[in-house]
Formats: C-alpha cells, sequence, structure tokens
C-alpha cells in the first residue's frame, strides 16, 4: 500500500455546498473500501476551533486582513501537523473543507493583502504540501449568502456583498492560475450531479491510498 495518500480540497464561497459534498464523497470512498478524513478550516483540532471561534466572532469587526492572515494560516499549521500529515502518512483520502485557497481567496484578493506572501505564509504552515486534487464550487455570492440564516451569520458572511465577490473572482483567478490542480464546478447544478464530476477526477487518484 502506498503511505502517501490523497488530499483533496473543496473550496468556495459560503453557501456553495462544500459540507454537502464532502459528506457524499466520503460515502462514495468508504463503499469503495478507501480509509477517509474529514476535516475542516479553520478548526479540526481543539486548538484551531478556538481559533476558528475568534475569526468568526462577529464582535470582533475591527480585525484587520493581516491578522486574518495569521489567524488562518495558525489554524491551518496545528491541523496539518496534527492530523492531515499523519493521515496521509498512513495512506487515507484526506478531504478538507476549505484549505490554502480560501486564504488566497479571501485574504489576498478580499482583503488585499500580498498574494505571495499569502502564499508563503500559508505554504510554511502546510510544509509546502499542497492538495493532489482542489475542487472550486462557484457560485453567484448572493446566492450562497442567501442559502445562510441571516439571524446567524458570522463575521465573515456579514461583510459587504463587494467583498464576498471579490473573493469570488479570486477563486476563479486561482484557479486559471493553477489549472492543474484546480476544477471549477457550478455549484447551482443539482448536487448529485455536482458529486458525479468531483468524484470523476478523484477516483484516479485513490490507486495511491
Amino acid at each position: 500500500m502506498n503511505s502517501r495518500g490523497v488530499l483533496i480540497s473543496l473550496e468556495g464561497p459560503d453557501g456553495a455546498g462544500k459540507t454537502t459534498q464532502i459528506e457524499l464523497l466520503a460515502d462514495n470512498a468508504v463503499k469503495g473500501g478507501f480509509r477517509t478524513l474529514r476535516t475542516r478550516e479553520p478548526g479540526g483540532t481543539p486548538l484551531g476551533d478556538d481559533v476558528r471561534a475568534i475569526l468568526l466572532n462577529p464582535c470582533y469587526q475591527e480585525m484587520t486582513p493581516l491578522t486574518e492572515v495569521f489567524l488562518y494560516a495558525a489554524a491551518r499549521a496545528q491541523l496539518f501537523e496534527q492530523v492531515v500529515e499523519p493521515a496521509l502518512r498512513q495512506g487515507f483520502l484526506v478531504l478538507c473543507d476549505r484549505f490554502i485557497d480560501s486564504s488566497l481567496a479571501y485574504q489576498s484578493y478580499g482583503g488585499n493583502v500580498s498574494f505571495d506572501f499569502v502564499l508563503q505564509v500559508n505554504l510554511a504552515a502546510i510544509k509546502r504540501r499542497l492538495p493532489d486534487h482542489t475542487f472550486i464550487l462557484d457560485l453567484p455570492p448572493e446566492k450562497g449568502l442567501n442559502r445562510r440564516p441571516c439571524a446567524h451569520a458570522d463575521r465573515v458572511e456579514q461583510k459587504p456583498l463587494t467583498f464576498h465577490s471579490s473573493v469570488r473572482a479570486g477563486f476563479l483567478a486561482l484557479a486559471e492560475r493553477f489549472p492543474e490542480r484546480i476544477t471549477v464546478i457550478d455549484a447551482t447544478l443539482p448536487k448529485e450531479e455536482v458529486c458525479s464530476q468531483i468524484w470523476q477526477v478523484v477516483l484516479p487518484l485513490l490507486a495511491r491510498c
């Protein structure tokens, strides 16, 4: 058995269906006999969950984009060291709800922090281990936000629509920049069709698990 494992990340705006697709993908993988681990960002560890609570707390509206860069990277470094890397060494399929591309889209394209700076900080956090493949579930931001209850919107969801539009443009720009790693999928399609498109790409990668 190859011990390298496979790392798949799902990205996209809030409300795009990432969590649903990870559940469906995990079900397919488990039925196929593949050892599978699901996780999310920010969070996935006790320390990371505490950082997540700070990042999403609407009370901290004064948080700067640069502060976000370091907090997200800190949570990511802990998750990678404690959860992701050990699972990959054991040959697992690791499914991550958000990963490095979220920082690039949200803090660089959305928050106007230097792209190269955000990239280098986060490459250090993940020991330069990029996902084997990334899926961006593309959805107009207003549709995604409308899927979320306004009364429970977190600090990021409360940002103006112009910010979320910049984030979407950032995700699409990342797909153009890294076409060998990133696939864009129309998240307005039925969830079964989205899952089928993802599975067709993931299945050949699982030979190494």
